[in-house]
């Protein structure tokens, strides 16, 4: 999907740029941000030989990083045979194209570098076709930036033709109607989710949602809930496709459990857009589980990034006072993953911030470590959106009985006169099932 008129393939060997602005105050750690460049590059099979990490005192128009920086980035290129530079930042077109000339090589942002790994990634038809439509989105104002041969004209029919159409204005009339057949095509699986989403929401089971920065250990997390193999390396963005499977809780029968895409820091917009419809699983869940590589250095980073995220999808509840209050927001908890990599005064730290709060639990989803006070945590948020009830029911309706038992928590169980009371905590949607099947509550207390 790079497109140069040099192919460069896995295993080509790269250099990684990395800018950082001293008019910016950037919450990350310039090595962890170096570090995770790094990451991203291996991710699609890139050699990277080196690293530059660069303080930038102003950004140039032309080229983004000054005279004397590519200056001394140009020997490393030559020494190591670099086919490919990768800048971790956002590159506009002139600005990739005066560095390729400036370099002698092929150059790509982190737009293009993230859209290069979920190309290779996505495995359904549906997450195809949501990164072609990105990668388009993305390509469609840089036509200009290394293929000459788009400039040539279109003449029209012998001597007569006027000069007709541009090449690059062909191409750009072709990506538009391309990207106009995908976003039918993801029209059509949209609303085959939208039934599918439909009918488990007729469903008696909560569905649960796993969110966080890529690499936080999502996968692993989802494998140690639900036995399955889903793909978990330590890899960023190891898996693309969202999977569900179905778990057990405590108190609760049965749950949906989602896997989701990971996030990361500056997530190209068009990718934002394209997964949009894949996204919108996170805001139909009962609760959201943000897992948090919490030993990471940047962790309260990409805590944050992971919250910008949610709230551009409006599962934490309205942004603006004026439209509404915080009841729309989806439930949410965190789990504290990867102490087993805490030394012992990081872990002591860790747990005891843990302690001071209730929406939280402190796990290895490598080990199994703290997995069923994670269970535990997940079961309480849930049931703590059910509804307590009491239900009359006669001895004879032992159906009924029965039904409340298996889809809803009977705390208490009275006899009175010809039947018993029912205390039961019920999910709102199975309270109204119950309610329009059986249509039987109890008698007002004396």
């Amino acid at each position: 999907m790079i497109d140069s008129p040099e192919e460069v393939t896995r295993g080509a060997a790269a250099l990684i740029v990395v800018p950082e602005w001293h008019s910016q105050r950037l919450p990350r750690d310039l090595d962890a941000r170096a570090e995770e460049a790094r990451g991203l590059a291996s991710a699609i099979g890139l050699n990277v030989v080196a690293v530059h990490t660069l303080r930038l005192r102003q950004t140039r128009a032309a080229t983004l990083l000054g005279v004397g920086q590519i200056e001394a980035i140009t020997p490393d290129i030559e020494k190591f045979g670099v086919q490919l530079v990768v800048v971790d930042a956002a590159l506009s077109p002139i600005q990739q194209r005066n560095l390729e000339t400036a370099f002698g090589t092929k150059v790509i942002d982190r737009t293009g570098l993230i859209l290069e790994i979920f190309g290779e990634r996505a495995a359904t038809a549906e997450g195809r076709l949501q990164v072609e439509l990105a990668h388009l989105d993305y390509q469609a104002g840089r036509l200009v930036r290394s293929w000459t041969h788009l400039e040539r004209q279109r003449g029209g029919f012998g001597f007569l033709g006027g000069p007709g159409e541009t090449q690059i204005e062909a191409d750009r009339r072709m990506i538009r109607n391309r990207m106009a057949r995908i976003r039918r095509s993801l029209e059509d699986a949209r609303r085959t989710r939208q039934l599918q989403r439909s009918k488990r929401q007729r469903a008696p089971w909560p569905v649960v949602a796993l969110v966080g920065y890529t690499n936080a250990g999502k996968s692993t997390f989802f494998n140690r809930l639900t036995g399955s193999d889903v793909m978990a390396e330590d890899l960023l963005f190891a898996t693309l496709d969202p999977t569900m499977r179905e778990i057990r809780l405590p108190g609760i029968d049965k749950a949906i459990l989602s896997d989701t895409v990971g996030f990361v820091s500056d997530l190209p917009t068009e990718l934002v857009a394209a997964f949009r419809a894949t996204l919108e699983e996170v805001t139909t869940a009962d609760l959201i589980v943000h897992v948090r590589d919490i030993v990471h250095p940047d962790s309260d980073a990409q805590y944050d990034d992971v919250k910008a995220i949610l709230d551009s999808l409006g599962v934490n509840g309205p942004q603006d006072e004026r439209e509404g209050d915080a009841a729309s927001a989806v439930a949410q908890i965190e789990i504290w993953n990867k102490i087993d990599l805490a030394d012992d005064e990081q872990r002591a730290v860790i747990e005891e911030l843990a302690a001071r709060r209730d929406d939280v639990a402190v796990i290895s989803a490598e080990t199994g470590e703290g997995v069923e006070a994670a269970r535990t945590l997940m079961a309480a948020r849930l049931t703590a959106l059910h509804q307590v009830q009491r239900i009359y029911l006669g001895y004879h309706e032992g159906e009924a009985a029965a039904w409340l038992h298996a889809r809803g928590e009977v705390l208490a169980d009275e006899p009175d006169g010809d039947g018993h009371v029912l205390t039961v905590r019920l999910d709102p949607a199975d309270a109204a099932r119950f309610a329009r099947q059986w249509l039987r509550k109890a008698p007002p207390t004396p």
